[in-house]
């Protein structure tokens, strides 16, 4: 019997929008791409497992991880698709990453060689992506040291080059300069497969476009594109133009536990650093960042309640929050209150990556697991 969630706070993840993101995302690529969701970091909080399986019943061709520990989760779970590791793995983890059949990242010949060394161990062989720093500067093989990794790679005898990627780290800015880096790093990224293909070796799967560069580098998209925070239903740069109509994923919901009218003057939670203007009435919400709702909202966030937005006032606290509902309200005990999400009127993930000086990814991700997901579908077979 599955575990019904009585807890008042709860993430409710929408599945049917997981499925209509992507339908914007493939049109946006084309039939011929591949897609490689990233599931990693939970399916940024919203349920790797869930999502994983809702992307592959709509026709995912890969997932991404940047753990071992995130793919072999998915594993356990009855997932059986193929799954890139965007991360490299450190020594001790290398027997479970080619036991549970990973595609990693590589970018340098001493992780080549331990990867061949422990798949020839264990009578496997395992497909790797062979990653490009274009100028991310943080993972991959330089551009000059391509070929001849790709070429390590084609003479480990318990490799498969599946493919070559890149990363781009400003493909969803609107500055000039970073246009430029882009375009500069799409160039240099088809230079370096081209002299790879021109070696004798199959580059495979080309992939580099983030979310980012799906929505604004059709040039980028190559064989395969890699959404993430787009497929949540948020786009990576609130400045982007907003062309398509993602629909966010996640609606963080609660109940009023509590509700007492205060006199004029009276100061509300630690601090003090609120003070009724009037008599008013308070409700308490049992959501705090001890459930990862971010505390810079204090005296600057709104919930929804009943189709009515209300200021939280006062310091969000571990566990509990309270909210202004002014003199008079039709506010009772136990009724809903959406703290963020999708229903009109509502905060959004973005409305509070702005607020708190942050981006939507964190926002999601942050919300952890002492808040139970409920998952809605229309279990219809509509992708």
């Amino acid at each position: 019997m599955p575990q019904i969630n009585r807890r008042a706070t709860r993430a409710v993840i929408n599945l049917d929008h997981v499925a209509h993101n992507l339908q914007f995302i493939k049109k946006l690529t084309g039939s011929d791409k591949k897609i490689c969701v990233a599931v990693k970091a939970d399916g940024y909080g919203h349920g790797a497992v869930e999502i994983a399986r809702k992307c592959l019943d709509c026709g995912v061709s890969f997932l991404a991880v940047a753990t071992v520990n995130e793919a072999v989760h998915l594993r356990e779970a009855g997932i059986n698709a193929p799954i890139i590791l965007f991360s490299f793995a450190i020594k001790a983890e290398i027997p479970d990453l080619v036991q549970y059949g990973l595609s990693p990242f590589v970018g340098d010949p001493h992780y080549v060689s331990l990867l061949n060394a422990e798949a020839a161990s264990q009578g496997r062989s395992i497909k790797v992506h062979l990653k490009i720093d274009t100028g991310m500067g943080r993972i991959g093989v330089s551009p000059e040291n391509a070929v001849s990794l790709a070429k390590t790679i084609q003479q480990a005898s318990h490799l498969t080059l599946e493919g070559c990627c890149t990363h781009f780290p400003v493909s969803d800015s609107t500055d000039e300069g970073d246009i430029a880096f882009t375009e500069y790093q799409i160039r240099l990224f088809s230079s370096v497969t081209q002299n790879i293909r021109k070696s004798g070796i199959n580059p495979g799967i080309l992939h580099a476009a983030n979310s980012g560069a799906i929505l604004s580098r059709k040039d980028s998209h190559f064989d395969m594109v890699r959404p993430g925070i787009c497929l949540y239903g948020y786009y990576p740069d609130p400045g982007m133009r907003k062309n398509v109509k993602f629909k966010p994923v996640m609606q963080l919901v609660s109940r009023v536990s509590f509700l007492k009218t205060i006199p004029k003057g009276t100061s509300v939670s630690y601090g003090r650093t609120w003070y009724a203007q009037d008599d008013t009435l308070i409700a308490t919400i049992p959501v705090g960042y001890g459930d990862g709702f971010n505390r810079l909202l204090s005296n600057r966030g709104r919930v929804l309640i009943k189709g009515k937005s209300y200021p939280i006032v006062g310091r969000i606290c571990m566990d509990q929050f309270m909210v202004d509902l002014g003199r008079t309200s039709d506010v009772s005990l136990n009724d809903e209150v959406i703290v963020f999400g999708y229903s009109e009127g509502a905060m959004s993930a973005e409305n509070i990556a702005v607020h708190t000086g942050t981006i939507p990814y964190e926002v999601t991700c942050n919300i952890n697991k002492r808040v139970p997901r409920d998952y809605l579908e229309r279990n219809d077979g509509v992708c």
